[in-house]
């Protein structure tokens, strides 16, 4: 992996010393770039000690060496990695603008480009800067989304850069082997909402957020995926999304084309109400109580295991006690090939979180536990198991 890490002037520079020391882990050669303002945050020297090679801060290159650095570094690299890109790289990039060294080499690089916005929730949310972002994207610049958090300014929201493991895992997955070329992948992914009446409905805290995960990874291994998704606030990726409100239609989705692969990562309502109302239920001055019948909502699972040919089933178990014990009892009753066990107990994990913690079970009874990490890392750790598992079926 030859990378060429360019640095922008943004408070998350300061990462940047981490990024270069775990892509070497990872097996990457990365060379870095500075643009000035970013070695007011993060120091040249430091960069050039971890990364084993010099830093290029000016635009002209070194004169003793002789060469123009841009264009010698254009012709070894294989991936150009910015991150973190503040909203000027982000414009300066989309329309051409070659000033500083990081700049001028963007323009001369002719590899794979991969940028990782990091900013005030504000400015990431400007039009111009938006529309810079689609721009790159449009081009074929694969964009990691900034994370959403308390920013080094006092605000709070999208902006962060998302932390190193997370860059890593997407590098990895860029140059990884594409083990799931010529599969088609079936992702579900988000809660279901059964009505009550127009404006109520019987639902749970699922975000999604595990889902797009994996058929983000599982695209970017090289699968034909689908993506069948609840109600969520998530950007759709890449993928071909079909959007369910409901277990039934949740279930005449999943069921509708053969897949190679199955991941049930949605979290689907187990039961729906019996009659729904046609208006509003209005609250009574004389009613203190009101009972809703419920029915249960399809076993998409079941009827998953008793297709013919049968495709490779990945189940999932959110559990709050028992998380093991409960999860191999669902795996057997399902007849699912692997199932993912995690505590939404934890709150810190789960719904809601960009972090998972998960224990996979095979149905041969081996266990794989997946420590602590960001969802993206988490599904492609998952993936990993998913090809290696049904390479024996």
């Amino acid at each position: 992996m030859r990378i060429v890490l360019g640095v922008s002037g943004g408070i998350a520079a300061y990462k940047a010393p981490e990024l270069v020391r775990r892509l070497r882990d990872a097996g990457g050669d990365v060379r870095v770039i500075l643009t000035p303002n970013a070695a007011r945050f993060v120091s040249p020297l430091a960069l050039a000690a971890v990364s084993e090679h010099g830093v290029i801060v000016e635009q002209w290159g070194d004169p003793e060496r002789g060469g123009v650095d841009h264009i010698e570094l254009a012709r070894w690299a294989d991936l150009l990695l910015i991150a973190p890109a503040t909203a000027n790289i982000l414009a300066k990039l989309a329309v051409g603008i070659a000033d500083d060294a990081l700049t001028t080499y963007a323009v001369a690089h002719r590899g794979a480009v991969m940028v990782a916005p990091a900013m005030n929730t504000f400015m990431l949310a400007h039009p111009t800067v938006q529309a810079n972002v689609e721009t790159l994207r449009a081009r074929g610049v694969e964009i990691i989304e900034p994370d959403s958090g308390l920013l080094a300014c006092g605000d709070e929201g999208a902006g962060r850069l998302p932390d190193v493991p997370v860059i890593v895992e997407r590098v990895r997955a860029h140059f990884g082997t594409r083990d799931l070329e010529g599969k088609s992948v079936l992702v579900t992914a988000g809660p279901t909402r059964e009505p009550i009446d127009p404006v109520r409905y019987i639902s749970n805290r699922s975000s999604g957020k595990m889902g797009y995960a994996l058929a983000e990874a599982a695209r970017r291994r090289g699968a034909n995926v689908t993506l069948v998704s609840g109600p969520t606030a998530l950007a759709e990726p890449p993928v071909k999304v079909v959007r369910v409100t409901t277990a039934a239609e949740m279930r005449d989705a999943v069921l509708a084309a053969p897949h190679d692969i199955v991941i049930k990562a949605a979290a689907v309502a187990d039961f729906a109400p019996v009659d729904v109302a046609a208006q509003k239920i209005k609250k009574q001055p004389d009613v203190n109580e009101l009972t809703i019948s419920l029915r249960k909502t399809p076993d998409i699972l079941g009827e998953l295991g008793s297709l013919s040919p049968r495709p490779f089933i990945v189940a999932f178990a959110a559990e709050t006690n028992a998380v093991e014990e409960n999860a191999r009892e669902k795996l057997v009753r399902k007849g699912a090939d692997l199932i993912v066990a995690n505590d939404v107990a934890d709150t810190s994990i789960g719904f809601d979180s960009d972090e998972n913690e998960v224990l996979v079970i095979a149905k041969d009874g081996t266990t794989t536990r997946i420590a602590r990490a960001a969802k993206s890392v988490i599904a492609n750790r998952i993936l990993d198991l998913v090809v290696a598992y049904s390479a024996r079926s």
